[in-house]
């Protein structure tokens, strides 16, 4: 199997969402319950894995997003657009 070329970095939640028909809210909780293994969410430099840690007042949650587990687990080929219309 040839590994297509991605672009650098984090897939952007929103493109994620976008991916896969449902609202950012759902590729949060996702990553963060660990059903959705494409990625790991973090505060801190420490990681985020139980959704009830969603609490804004506890700080800002960073996700980061692979775009080669993206890949495998749907198909999309990420090169690094921060929208994209999947219709």
């Amino acid at each position: 199997m040839t590994i297509p070329e991605f672009g650098t970095g984090s897939v952007p939640v929103s493109v994620v969402a976008k991916v896969y028909g449902k609202d950012a809210a759902w590729v949060r909780a996702g990553i963060i319950a660990g059903w959705l293994p494409i990625g790991v969410a973090t505060r801190d430099g420490e990681a985020v894995t139980k959704v009830e840690n969603i609490d804004s007042k506890l700080g800002r949650i960073n996700f980061y997003i692979s775009p080669r587990k993206l890949w495998e687990e749907t198909g999309y080929v990420w090169k690094g657009e921060r929208y994209v219309d999947c219709h």
